[in-house]
């Protein structure tokens, strides 16, 4: 049984990843204000002291601890971390992204400070966005003669607080609770400083900052609290449900993995620490989502390399050796025309390579020409955005030309290193191997496997990364000008369609597995002309009733609607019977008469078709039914 302590975005965001794992658990907050859809778990209102909190987690079998509170919610960020500690409970801190200090903004250590530093510049105007808890804390200000307004939400609660700490109403400005000013930020400029906390990107630090700067407001900020050591950090939900699988595994029946993407960055993050002559057992790698997880890297002989962990995705590439191997090249290396050096401005330049094992595209209709290595948009985003975080930050420039030195021999010191290309190569030993066992081959990805992944994260049963290589094949047939495609469920069904229709080339034949209503919509989303869909009978029941998804865990043979099909053709009361007994639809193939087959078939084609056609509504879509062999 896992406790979460929300009341945030935060905890809005951990009750959606634990409700995907269908099992039970508790979610606590202060007050009844939020609203949040619990189907899984139980709401709990009211604050908890230490020994409220241990008698609870003793007598309820708590086994996890989630701490998704506000930032500034010390008193609960404390008693949990207590708690833990004492009863030998794992504790995570579901933490906010945080975006680097701006040198500009006066950072604050806590409000004494604040109010020191404000006296200090001699703020006359004072726009507090703090919240209503620190109206008290911010009050000596107002003794002082600083003219203090209090932005706050616009409810009963609020305005209590206020009034009671002699705050009057034309004091007060407020938003709701969407963050959304009601007063307007025009009025900002009747100011002549702000001051707020460091709530992080969910609080809407950012935009608070840059409405400040547009109006030429000062800045202060004051500075997050610490975060006790007891806890395990997170700062996303994929890191999250990580962090759950791993500290408490029984939670999800099936375990979340990461993608080859995620692997070539965490790979080629390592390789520059192995640069430098440091080499951690596990690297931090930021997400396309913004949030970081970590990742165990391995190394070899001036190689940095990555097991593939798929989580419980059954996917050919689980456990495999994904490598990456640095170095600088001189500015004026050749270069061929595949090779993408980013020109974004900001020194080293970076350019990622393929290497072994990694396919090259050879048709159009991918985020590269054909001759370029199969390495996607996103990882390449990914690779890139996370070298320039640690290049800059963590390498100063007395240390890069050091690391130019030892690497590459010929280099002399007192260049500058901007001069230099960061050369990362992406490479798979098995690569070769088993592209044979992926769609690689029908795409015109020849030689290897491609390093894909939008998210990062690879969810159980890859239902994103199926769709996503849908997407794909409907790409290229597109860019390799196919107007007619045929939709199909699997390799049986597409040798009997292939036969159908020998006219159409191979790439015009895209599998759908169970997931024929995202296909559909890809194909309208791709302005494809026409589509055929085949079918075989067990699907196409299921497909008749409304389930655009066929997958037997979000749909079932529903023996009634099969039964009222069979009396809109026209079947038999003897034939109706039999439909009681059945265990698969595909029996009713040997079972009915040839008539009442041919009529019902048409029945559940139609009942297809009407469920299909308004997601493709400006093409021509066929349907066609696949007979399947006992």
């Amino acid at each position: 049984m896992i406790l979460v302590f929300g009341g945030t975005t935060e905890g809005k965001i951990a009750v959606r990843k634990l409700e995907e794992a269908g099992t039970p658990y508790y979610y606590s907050t202060r007050g009844d204000e939020q609203e949040v859809t619990l189907h899984h778990g139980t709401r709990l209102t009211g604050p908890m002291d230490a020994q409220q909190l241990t008698t609870f987690c003793q007598e309820h079998t708590i086994r996890l601890l989630i701490d998704a509170g506000h930032p500034f919610a010390e008193v609960l960020h404390q008693t949990v971390a207590e708690v833990a500690h004492s009863l030998h409970l794992p504790a995570i801190r579901f933490e906010r992204i945080y975006p680097t200090r701006d040198s500009s903004i006066i950072w604050c250590k806590d409000y004494t400070d604040a109010i020191e530093k404000i006296q200090e510049k001699g703020v006359k105007r004072l726009l507090a966005l703090t919240g209503v808890q620190t109206i008290t804390k911010l009050k000596p200000l107002v003794n002082l003669g600083v003219d203090c307004y209090f932005r706050i939400l616009n409810r009963e609660s609020s305005l209590r607080i206020a009034h009671e700490n002699g705050i009057n109403d034309d004091h007060l400005l407020y938003y709701d609770a969407d963050h959304n000013d009601q007063t307007g930020r025009s009025q900002w400029s009747l100011f002549d400083a702000m001051i707020t906390k460091e709530s992080g990107l969910s609080g809407g630090f950012q935009e608070k900052v840059e409405a400040a700067k547009v109006n030429g407001m000062q800045i202060f900020a004051v500075c997050r609290p610490t975060t006790p050591a007891v806890f395990h950090i997170v700062n996303g939900e994929h890191g999250l449900r990580r962090m759950v699988e791993q500290l408490l595994p029984d939670f999800y029946p099936l375990h979340s993995g990461i993608t080859t993407g995620t692997c070539a960055t965490a790979a080629s993050i390592a390789a520059l620490y192995q640069l430098e002559g440091q080499c951690p057992s596990a690297v931090p790698v930021m997400l396309p989502n913004g949030e970081t997880i970590h990742v165990d890297v391995h190394y070899g002989n001036n190689y940095a390399y990555v097991l593939k962990d798929s989580g419980d995705d059954p996917d050919i590439t689980k456990g495999i050796e994904i490598r990456a191997t640095l170095g600088f090249l001189p500015n004026d290396t050749p270069l061929t025309p595949e090779d993408e050096v980013d020109d974004d401005g900001i020194q080293p330049r970076i350019l990622i390579r393929g290497g072994e094992g990694i396919g090259t595209i050879t048709l159009p209709g991918f985020d590269y020409p054909p001759g370029s290595a199969a390495i996607n948009k996103v990882p390449r985003q990914m690779i890139r955005h996370n070298l320039r975080h640690f290049l800059n930050p963590q390498f100063s420039e007395q240390q890069v030309p050091k690391m130019l030195a030892s690497f590459f021999p010929s280099y002399n010191e007192t260049e500058q290193y901007q001069s230099s290309i960061l050369n990362i190569e992406i490479s798979v030993p098995v690569g070769s191997e088993l592209a044979r066992r992926t769609f690689n081959p029908r795409l015109g990805i020849m030689g290897g496997i491609s390093i894909v992944g939008v998210s990062g994260i690879i969810q159980p049963f890859s239902i994103e990364g199926f769709i996503n290589s849908i997407r794909k094949c409907i790409d290229v047939a597109k860019a390799m000008g196919c107007k007619h495609l045929v939709l199909h469920s699997g390799a049986k069904s597409e040798h009997i369609l292939q036969d159908k229709h020998p006219d159409l080339p191979t790439i015009a034949f895209v599998e759908y597995g169970n997931y024929v209503g995202e296909a559909i919509r890809l194909a309208n989303e791709m302005q494809i002309p026409q589509i055929t869909i085949g079918i075989m009978l067990g699907k196409a029941v299921k497909l008749a009733e409304g389930h655009l998804d066929t997958h037997s865990r979000m749909a079932t043979m529903n023996k009634e609607f099969i039964k009222e099909m069979m009396r809109e053709a026209g079947c038999s009361e003897s034939s109706l019977q039999l439909a009681d007994n059945l265990n698969m639809a595909r029996d009713l193939i040997s079972l009915l008469p040839p008539q009442e087959l041919e009529a019902f078939i048409s029945v559940v084609l139609q009942h297809c078709y009407d469920h299909c056609a308004p997601l493709f509504p400006n093409g021509q879509l066929d349907i066609e039914f696949v007979k399947e062999e006992k």
